[in-house]
């Protein structure tokens, strides 16, 4: 079959990381395009999912550069100011916050807003063509390109293919690269709720006995996304709850710290299983976001992460081309590797550490995980530097 006009990257999957890293490499020149099974109105216009993202003051300077922070309505984002965490039924709380009064660890935004504002960011970006509504049925490369098979029998080909198409990659299984995909058993209930205390900029995460469950501040004073994590089945049960019986579980399942709760939007759930790609690149193809790293929620690190390996194969690749070189040089490829395994395999690793001592129940467990949160609240440095993680990530 006769292949369309070819491009120099072709990106598999129109999320945040597909966008952004399409969005960083304006002005290069390169012919770019984005693959998403989704109609370009949906891309426009993305629904409500329920899920807000922690973004760091690095990830803020990204998306600013990107030209997409402007574009958020100031209304929507919720300033970051303080993050508690609680241990079973006590009340003692390890708590973070920045080295002067009113600093921000970071601010929270829904993550429809942000994909409509990078969305709205490549409207009209030179050399850029969105193919919505397509899907990928296949994937080859060889030593001059990448191949993109779609399901309406069009072949697409490019210098340099990019997967962003979600911790269940399709196109990372077309490459025939591994990954550790561990299912949880678990699932994510996320609602936006109304309540009557005050959170003042306050996200606390609370590890209960038998569940974890997290307020996270929104804009308005007095309305968080409330994110509870249970087995799988239970959180099933709550989702077909009614909005009051609904509003009802959060109030008792927070102990009223918020007082009475009330779901204004939601509930939404989302099954959690946590990946890390073998391999993040591969001849003439390379995985970004989800695709090459899926991180459990519960550090609010996995966007942030995204964001981050999205701009640093931006940048290798905008390099190259503006150097005359191959933009998928086996050089380069393994030099992005390097760089966003040294960014996500500690936090990977820390990451799952966190969720397994936090979400055993048993008598080691429910000992040693007191012991650890006032060890970190007696240790200044550690509290600085965990501080700093929040903050510059």
């Amino acid at each position: 079959m006769t292949l369309s006009q070819p491009y120099d990257v072709l990106i598999a999957g129109a999320g945040p990381a597909g966008l952004a890293l399409a969005r960083a490499l304006a002005g290069t020149r390169l012919r770019i395009g984005i693959i998403d099974r989704a109609p370009a109105e949906t891309l426009a216009a993305p629904p409500c999912d329920g899920r807000e993202i922690a973004l760091t003051h690095r990830s803020i300077a990204t998306l600013q550069r990107l030209g997409a922070w402007q574009r958020l309505d100031p209304a929507e984002i919720a300033p970051l100011r303080e993050a508690r965490v609680l241990n079973g039924g006590q009340s003692f709380a390890l708590s973070f916050a920045g080295p002067n009064p009113g600093d921000r660890l970071g601010s929270l935004v829904s993550n429809q807003q942000i994909r409509r504002a990078l969305f709205e960011a490549i409207d009209g970006q030179a050399g850029l063509t969105v193919l919505a509504g397509a899907s990928i049925r296949g994937v080859r490369t060889d030593l001059d390109c990448a191949t993109v098979t779609l399901d309406d029998g069009r072949s697409l080909s490019a210098r340099l293919l990019v997967g962003a198409d979600s911790r269940f990659s399709f196109v990372r299984q077309q490459l025939e690269i591994g990954a550790q995909i561990n299912p949880l058993g678990r699932s994510m209930l996320v609602a936006r709720v109304a309540h009557a205390a005050a959170h003042r900029g306050g996200a606390t995460e609370w590890f209960g006995h038998g569940q974890t469950i997290a307020m996270l501040p929104l804009a308005d004073g007095r309305t968080s996304s409330a994110v509870l994590t249970l087995p799988s089945a239970a959180i099933d049960a709550l989702a077909a709850l009614d909005c009051t019986a609904l509003g009802n579980e959060f109030t008792r399942r927070f102990r009223a710290r918020l007082g009475p709760m009330q779901v204004l939007e939601g509930p939404h759930v989302y099954p959690l299983t946590t990946t890390y790609a073998h391999r993040f690149v591969t001849r003439r193809a390379a995985l970004i976001g989800d695709a090459a790293v899926g991180m459990h929620p519960v550090t609010a690190h996995g966007f942030n992460l995204g964001l981050q390996g999205a701009a640093k194969l931006a940048e290798l690749i905008a390099q190259a081309a503006q150097n005359g070189q191959d933009i998928a040089a086996n050089m380069l490829l393994r030099r992005y590797q390097a760089a966003h395994r040294l960014a996500s395999a500690p936090l990977y690793a820390s990451t799952n550490l966190l969720v397994r001592l936090y979400t055993d129940d048993g008598p080691v467990a429910r000992v040693a995980r007191p012991l650890a949160l006032r060890a970190a609240a007696r240790l200044p440095m550690v509290r600085a530097a965990i501080t700093r993680r929040l903050m510059q990530q």
